[in-house]
């Protein structure tokens, strides 16, 4: 696996692409749920012949509303590097902030999907945060021309705004959903779990536990307070713990909404944000 860290490495590395790669953008603080996204974009690559998955390594400062998170998010590039090379990626390039952003040019905020700004979950939450998706994701595809991008489903709100921007740019590649990888007592895999204490994560573990109790519901209005009355069992208000339409996330109630639906959450539990989703039909 190569290491490549200025556009001129990268350049250099893909000049003997002749096939083109399958790219898995990621912050770093990698864990097995990145990993399984690098098995899977290294299996599409050889399924489909192409020259190799390249992750790529870059905490965006453009989608952080908060400088204090951004300056906490973990930092781990050798063990980084380690987990990449044993998933089977061809190249991780670690670009540096005037890589991706070169002073005196501008790199444009694409126009921003629907979902990226209608259905008021992450976007109402966290404004500017899909503007800095799109932007640095639109300049990774510029710099790193794949044929698919592997972008995992625990992000649910993200993996479709990609999917939609990608589709209104033209652009011929393929968006693989990643499923969301779990520890054994059933948490989303997420650099984040890092920050939470046990008691934290004892309470955080009744996300997961809230997505399988609407899972046995008929309708959108049980399965919503299914999930609002597991996590009230820890004290968590939600900042949102709905069913949607998968591709839209528009409420299910809206005029002419049809399948498939995803139940989506969100909850602070200590200091961590955490998200979580999976699919959702009527039981």
């Amino acid at each position: 696996m190569q290491v490549v860290h200025t556009l001129a490495e990268y350049d250099a590395f893909r000049s003997s692409l002749s096939k083109g790669c399958v790219l898995v953008p990621t912050m770093g603080a990698l864990h097995e749920g990145h990993a399984s996204l690098v098995r899977q974009g290294a299996a599409y690559a050889r399924k489909h012949s192409l020259d190799g998955c390249v992750v790529t390594l870059f905490v965006n400062p453009t989608q952080f509303g908060d400088p204090a998170d951004f300056s906490r998010y973990p930092k781990t590039l050798d063990a980084d590097c380690r987990l990449c090379e044993q998933a089977g990626a061809a190249c991780l390039f670690a670009p540096g902030v005037e890589d991706v952003y070169p002073p005196g040019h501008t790199i444009p905020v694409p126009t921003l999907p629907l979902v990226a700004t209608e259905p008021k979950l992450e976007d109402a939450l966290r404004p500017g945060h899909f503007a800095g998706v799109c932007q640095v994701v639109s300049r990774l595809f510029d710099i790193t021309r794949p044929k698919a991008a592997v972008f995992g489903e625990k992000d649910w709100q993200q993996l479709v705004v990609v999917r939609a921007m990608a589709q209104a740019q033209g652009r011929e590649l393929e968006i693989l959903p990643g499923p969301t990888v779990r520890d054994a007592d059933g948490m989303a895999m997420s650099s984040r779990n890092r920050f939470l204490s046990s008691h934290d994560r004892a309470a955080g573990l009744s996300l997961s536990r809230a997505l399988r109790a609407a899972q046995t519901k008929t309708t959108p209005d049980q399965a919503e307070a299914a999930m609002l009355a597991e996590l009230s069992t820890q004290g968590l208000t939600p900042d949102y713990a709905i069913v949607r339409n998968a591709s839209t996330l528009s409420p299910l109630r809206d005029a002419g909404q049809v399948g498939p639906w995803r139940a989506v959450l969100a909850a602070r539990v200590g200091s961590v944000r955490l998200l979580d989703n999976a699919p959702w039909h009527p039981a």
